[in-house]
C-alpha cells in the first residue's frame, strides 16, 4: 500500500523523474524538452534541496511515485534561488542574451526569473506548492494525502495560507484543486495560468 513519508535525499532522482514525466500539463515532457535534468531544476530540485522539510514523497515499496514540494514564504524562497540555486546550475544553463526561441529556451529564461514568482495578489498565501504522481497513482487518493500532509505541516509552523499556479488549460488538475477547497485568485492580464489558493487548515 503506498504511504505518504517525508523525503530522503535518495529520492531525488526519483523525483527529478516523475517532474519529467508530468511536466507536460500532467503528461511526459521528454519529447518536448529532451535534456531531462532541464524541468527537475526549475520545478523540484530547488525546492527538495533548498527547503527538504516541505517535500514529501508518495512511496510503494521503496520507491517514490509522487511528490508534494513546497516553500514556506515565496519571497524568501525567491531570494536563494536567486543568490544560491542560479549559480549552481549556470555552467550548464547560461543566462540567455537573446529573446527564446525553442521550449528549451523559454525554460532556460523561467529558470533566471525566479521573481515572476512574487505576485502582490498572492501575497496573503505566502507559501506555494508543486504536486505531481505517476499516472497510474493518481485519482486513487493519493494526491489528498500528499496535501493533508503539506498542509497540516504549515499550519503546524503557523503559515496561514498557501497559493499554486497551473496551466489553465489542465481542467483535471483544477478539478482535484476545487476538490481541496482551492479558490480562484484574480491576477489581472493572465490567462495562460490560473492561481489558486486556500487556507493551511479550514480551506477558506
Amino acid at each position: 500500500m503506498p504511504e505518504v513519508r517525508q523525503y530522503r535525499k535518495t529520492d531525488r532522482d526519483a523525483v527529478g523523474d516523475i517532474c519529467v514525466r508530468t511536466a507536460d500539463n500532467g503528461g511526459d515532457s521528454r519529447s518536448i524538452y529532451p535534456d531531462l535534468e532541464l524541468m527537475p531544476s526549475i520545478f523540484a530540485y530547488p525546492y527538495v534541496d533548498l527547503e527538504p522539510e516541505l517535500a514529501f514523497v508518495l512511496d510503494d515499496g521503496g520507491q517514490a511515485v509522487g511528490y508534494v514540494l513546497a516553500c514556506a514564504d515565496t519571497p524568501s524562497f525567491v531570494r536563494r534561488f536567486r543568490t544560491e540555486w542560479i549559480p549552481s546550475l549556470a555552467d550548464r544553463y547560461p543566462a540567455p542574451t537573446t529573446p527564446p526561441t525553442t521550449p528549451t529556451e523559454q525554460m532556460i529564461a523561467l529558470l533566471h526569473n525566479p521573481e515572476r514568482l512574487v505576485i502582490p495578489e498572492v501575497a496573503a498565501y505566502p507559501a506555494h506548492l508543486h504536486i505531481d504522481l505517476l499516472p497510474p497513482y493518481q485519482r486513487s487518493g493519493h494526491g489528498r494525502a500528499l496535501m493533508s500532509r503539506l498542509l497540516t505541516t504549515l499550519a503546524s509552523q503557523g503559515i496561514p495560507a498557501i497559493h499554486l499556479c497551473m496551466l489553465t488549460t489542465n481542467t483535471k488538475a483544477r478539478a482535484f484543486y476545487d476538490r481541496l477547497s482551492f479558490h480562484h485568485i484574480p491576477v489581472p492580464d493572465v490567462d495562460v495560468v490560473t492561481y489558486l489558493g486556500r487556507s493551511t487548515t479550514n480551506g477558506s
